[in-house]
C-alpha cells in the first residue's frame, strides 16, 4: 500500500511538469557541435539559469519574445512559461551599433533597420559576427512597401559591433541571447517573435508626429500601424497575432487570457 500511495504521488508530480509534445532535444545537441556555442554555454549558462530563475521560469518551459526600440538602441529579451499568457521582462540589452534612421527598410543597400513584426527563422553558430539570429525579413508587408525595388535580406541580431541594417548586441551578450533561443526551440518553441518599432510609442511620441513628420503622411500612417500592435502588448504583455493583409496593412487581434 505504502509502495503505491508513493507511485501514485511521483506520477502525479511528473504529471504536472510542463512539457512540450514537440520538444527537440536534438536541435541543442547539434548547436553544441561548434564551438561557439560550446563556449556560450560553458559561460553562460548558470546566469542564465539564475535569471530564470529570478523569474520563476524553467528553462525547458521557456518561451521567449524579442523587442527592439531604433531611437532608444535598446532590445528588450522577454519570457513566460509556455502556459501563462503573460510575459515578463528578462534583460534588455543596448545596441552595440546602428545604421540608417528612424523608418521601415524598402530597398536592398539602403542601410535602414527594419521596422515590423517578424520572427526568428535562422540560428547561425558560424557567423561573421560571432553568433547570430536570422529575421524573416523581407515578410509580405515589406514586400509591398518596397514596390518594383529590390528589398533586400539577410537581416541579423548578431554580435560585434558593426552593422549595415542589422541589430548587433556585442560578443558577450549575443552568447546570453543564442543560448536563451537556443533552449527555447529545444524545448519546443518554434517561432520566437521578434517585433522592431522606431521609437517607444509614448504619447509625447504620438503628438509629436505630426509637427516633426509633417510632409510624410505615409509614415505617419506606417507608424500609426504599427503603434496598434505596440498597444496591444502594452495593455497586458500578451503577444497579439499578427497577420498582413493584402495591402501590406498589420491586422492585430488581441490574445484572450
Amino acid at each position: 500500500m505504502v509502495r503505491l500511495v508513493l507511485f501514485s504521488m511521483v506520477f502525479c508530480m511528473l504529471a504536472h511538469i510542463p512539457r512540450s509534445v514537440h520538444a527537440s532535444p536534438q536541435f541543442r545537441l547539434e548547436q553544441k557541435k561548434f564551438p561557439r556555442v560550446r563556449t556560450a554555454y560553458a559561460e553562460k549558462e548558470k546566469l542564465l539559469q539564475q535569471m530564470l530563475g529570478q523569474k520563476e521560469i524553467h528553462s525547458f518551459d521557456l518561451e521567449l519574445y524579442l523587442r527592439a526600440f531604433k531611437a532608444e538602441q535598446i532590445l528588450e529579451v522577454w519570457g513566460k512559461p509556455k502556459n501563462d499568457p503573460r510575459f515578463v521582462l528578462l534583460v534588455s540589452y543596448p545596441f552595440s551599433g546602428y545604421s540608417g534612421k528612424l523608418g521601415p527598410k524598402k530597398q536592398q543597400g539602403d542601410g535602414q533597420v527594419p521596422e515590423g513584426f517578424y520572427k526568428v527563422d535562422r540560428f547561425n553558430p558560424e557567423s561573421n559576427f560571432y553568433l547570430s539570429l536570422g529575421l524573416d525579413y523581407p515578410n509580405r508587408a515589406d514586400r509591398k512597401r518596397a514596390g518594383t525595388n529590390n528589398p533586400g535580406g539577410d537581416i541579423f541580431i548578431h554580435g560585434n559591433q558593426v552593422t549595415i541594417g542589422c541589430i548587433p548586441i556585442s560578443d558577450d551578450k549575443i552568447k546570453e541571447l543564442y543560448l536563451l533561443a537556443v533552449e527555447a526551440r529545444t524545448h519546443g518553441q518554434k517561432t520566437i517573435p521578434v517585433h522592431i518599432f522606431p521609437f517607444r510609442f509614448t504619447a509625447d511620441w504620438l503628438l509629436r508626429l505630426p509637427q516633426s513628420y509633417a510632409e510624410n503622411n505615409d509614415l505617419i500612417d506606417f507608424w500609426k500601424n504599427l503603434a496598434q500592435g505596440f498597444s496591444l502588448f502594452e495593455a497586458g504583455h500578451q503577444l497579439p497575432r499578427v497577420t498582413i493583409t493584402a495591402e501590406g496593412h498589420y491586422q492585430f487581434q488581441s490574445t484572450p487570457d
